[in-house]
Parts: structure tokens; C-alpha cells; sequence
């Protein structure tokens, strides 16, 4: 299994909207990503791996995690290019459970056996890879 951190403007999607999907039976595909990193980190995820759900811009915390459900595809709002051609893909996740206690950035930040992290050391990505021993961290100061 691999470990991954999803980020989310909780005014736009939240964790609390992942949640109410997934207990509708639903999934939510993980659109609108238009960077290349972020694209091929979902193309390399496998179903059954693992995310955190992060609150960007308002929070700035990791609040829960979400399971991979659907492997890579089109991401249908995305418009095609010159080749009509889908440029850009997304992945299928559900709620797997909050965090008890939201891990905030400054706490991230704050932490030396973090500071690899891709979270601190590529800001900008949206999707990007949580090595195992990071997650286990995280997972500790969250309270799980």
C-alpha cells in the first residue's frame, strides 16, 4: 500500500462533503487537478491506498483519510486537447474516517522528522506522496 496527502479547498469540497457521499454509497472522483506531478501521482496510486484529506488555503490541516476506490481515468471536466485527446485524469475516493485531532501545517512544519515531506517541501502540489513513516507520524499526532 502506498500512502498519499489530497489536498481540498474545504469551501469548495470538504472532508464533511467526502464523508456525506461516502455514506450515501457514493464516490467522489478527484477532479480538476491541472498539474503534471499531481496527474502522475494518481496515475501511480492503487486501489486499496491511502490519503490524507487536507483542508488548503482555509485550515491549512490534514482532517481525515480517504481510500482510493477507482483507479486513474479521464477527468470528464477537463477539456480535450488539439488531438482531442484527454490531457488530464483523476482518481475515485470515499471517506475512511476523520482524524481526531486535525494535524495543522504549523504543527507539520514544526516537526524535524517531517521536514522531507512533500507537503513542506512542494507546497503548491495538490497530490503528492506520504512516505510510510510519515504517515505513521502523522497518523500519532492526530491522534490515531
Amino acid at each position: 500500500m502506498a500512502y498519499w496527502l489530497m489536498k481540498s479547498e474545504p469551501d469548495v469540497f470538504s472532508f464533511d462533503d467526502m464523508v456525506a457521499k461516502t455514506k450515501r454509497g457514493e464516490t467522489e472522483a478527484w477532479h480538476g487537478v491541472r498539474n503534471y506531478a499531481a496527474r502522475n501521482n494518481m496515475r501511480a496510486m492503487a486501489l486499496g491506498d491511502q490519503a490524507f484529506f487536507y483542508h488548503s488555503n482555509i485550515g491549512k490541516e490534514i482532517v481525515g483519510i480517504i481510500e482510493i476506490v477507482g483507479l486513474a481515468h479521464p477527468d470528464d471536466t477537463a477539456e480535450l486537447n488539439a488531438k482531442s485527446e484527454v490531457v488530464w485524469e483523476c482518481v475515485d475516493v470515499a471517506a475512511v474516517k476523520p482524524m481526531p485531532k486535525p494535524v495543522t501545517l504549523a504543527s507539520v512544519k514544526a516537526t524535524p522528522e517531517l521536514a522531507e515531506l512533500e507537503l513542506v517541501k512542494l507546497s503548491r502540489l495538490s497530490v503528492s506522496k506520504v512516505s510510510p513513516d510519515e504517515w505513521a507520524l502523522i497518523c500519532q499526532m492526530g491522534g490515531l
